[in-house]
This record gives structure tokens, sequence and C-alpha cells, in this order.
């Protein structure tokens, strides 16, 4: 469960898509501003039945995309079918994959690192932007005018990555920006309601902590944090004022937030490792294994090796 390297998917283009589509920046210029391309959906195609099905896992880098056509996207524990014309973001964070239904799929996708938009960024923090948000839904539908609108910035992206000018990573991450402002501006409205409270900025501090402790990569790795408790003395506030701030902000008690983003992953463990229910078990903090597929059967309905299979 490790993210993937970036030349893993620069392995997925056949050699007749050409050699911008597969070049990597020169080391010296990944040191300095990180990793920036963008690709074109088709040549992505011209190879796609030679190729294995897309894994289901995390990747190491930022991607955002711009389809059209019939396909499936499956992140985290979410499976969707799509059609027409979606934007889709997906971070580091979240194991994902795309499953085209046939190859009339066009588009395009441009992948990213953090350090590439660091030097534009105005304080800009991607991991706690509404769209690259765990629990969110990051495929946004489009119209044809939004989908029109969004292509010109991909677009001007493939034309200026292959350009000689001298601040063209600049101008990228202009462009980068305009994508992802676009992108939350088409999210529903409560998604992006502003948070400026103490209230809120504690239940914003709760999610990212409890975000963190996650992914788990091997059996023999244990859940830092796991109880309400743990979760108040870590950000130094008494466990009762946590959960009245949480419970205010997003309707739910601190226990059943975390027993959520628990049995996600514990989904998510199921779906993509051989993992025995043991060790995940063990893993998520759980004295035994009938606790955890008790836990398993609350959260979701199936005991663990019904939802396996």
């Amino acid at each position: 469960m490790k993210p993937h390297p970036l030349e893993e998917l620069y392995s997925k283009f056949a050699p007749e898509a050409g050699a911008a589509a597969g070049a990597l920046l020169p080391v010296d210029r990944q040191r300095e501003i990180g990793h920036f391309n963008v690709f074109n959906v088709a040549d992505l195609m011209l190879d796609y039945r030679n190729r294995p099905p897309m894994t289901f896992d995390r990747r190491s880098f930022y991607k955002i995309s711009l389809i059209r056509g019939r396909s499936r996207i499956e992140y985290a524990d979410q499976g969707l079918d799509v059609d027409r014309n979606n934007l889709w973001f997906a971070s580091h964070r979240v194991p994902y994959r795309w499953l085209p239904h046939d190859q009339a799929q066009v588009g395009y996708f441009c992948v990213f690192t953090e350090e590439f938009l660091r030097p534009a960024n105005g304080g800009l923090v991607l991991h706690e932007l509404p769209v690259f948000q765990p629990g969110g839904c990051p495929v946004v539908s489009l119209t044809d005018e939004e989908y029109v609108a969004i292509e010109v910035i991909f677009k001007k992206m493939t034309l200026e990555i292959a350009s000689s000018y001298a601040y063209r990573y600049d101008l990228l991450r202009a462009y980068l920006l305009e994508l992802i402002h676009l992108g939350q501006k088409l999210q529903p409205a409560p998604v992006l309601a502003p948070a400026h409270s103490a209230g809120a900025r504690l239940a914003a501090l709760f999610a990212d902590l409890l975000e963190r402790q996650f992914p788990l990569e091997t059996p023999q790795q244990q859940l830092g944090l796991r109880t309400a408790t743990d979760y108040a003395g870590h950000l130094a506030v008494h466990v009762n004022h946590l959960n009245r701030v949480l419970k205010e902000t997003t309707g739910h008690t601190t226990t059943a937030l975390i027993s959520g983003r628990v049995a996600q992953e514990a989904k998510m463990l199921l779906k993509q490792t051989n993992w025995t229910a043991s060790e995940i078990a063990s893993s998520l903090g759980f004295a035994d294994v009938a606790h955890f597929c008790n836990f398993f059967k609350r959260q979701t309905g199936l005991v663990p090796g019904a939802f396996r299979e």
C-alpha cells in the first residue's frame, strides 16, 4: 500500500504517444520545483487493450483529470460509474483506480507534487482544500460548457510545458491554481463553507490528525491514536469539549467519527491486501479478532469475510 512512484505512471504510455508524454523533468529541476506534467487521455488509451487494469492503490502525487466517456472510478471504499463529462481530483492520501469501460475516452489529466505548487501557493495547503479531502466526493459532474472551459486550461498547460519560455513553470502554476479553484467553485456550496470559528478550527485539526493515522502499510504497524481520549489529549483539550465541538460542527460524536474512519480503513485493507482478519484487527487496535468482527458488522452490516468475498 505504499504510494506508487511517478515512473509507474509514465510506463503506461505507448511509445507512439511521443517522447514528450513520457519525459520526466531533469533531476535538478525536480529538486528545484517538484514535479508537474500534463497528458492527453487519448495517448494513454493507445495501448489500453494490451495492459492489465489499473491497480487500486495510493500514488505519490496529486492528479486532476478531465474525462469524457463511460468508465468507473473507485476511491477509498467508494465506487462511481460515470458518463459524459467529469472532473476528478485525486490525492496521495486516498487509494484509487480508473477503469474505462471502452476505448472511447477523451480528455486530459495533470500530475503534480506539493513541492511544485509551493513557490506560488500563498499559504495554500493542498491537503486541506475541500477538493482533496479524503471524506468528500472527488468527482464533479460537468455541463458541456464547463467541460469546454476546463479543457481550455488543460490545452494551455499542454502548450506551455512544451514551450521554451523561461518562466513557463510559474505560468503552469498559475494555470494549475486556476484549475483547482474552478473545481472548488463547481462543488456544492456546503462543502466550501468557511471555517473561521475556534470550534471549526478544532474540528479541522481533529480531522487532519485522524487522517494522519493512516494508511497502515504493514500488519506490524499499529494505529497510533484509537480513542476519543487519545485525540483530546493530543489536541490538548478536554474530551468533553472535543466531543461537543465535533457534534456541533459535524453532527457526529468523536467516537463515531473515529469508528467511521477505522471502518473505512478496514474495508480498504480487506479489499486490497491479503492480510488476515486477525492481522487487520491487531493493526487497528482491537483486542482480538472477535471484537473486530463485531465492530465491522455494526459498521457495515457484514462480517469481514463476507465483505472480502
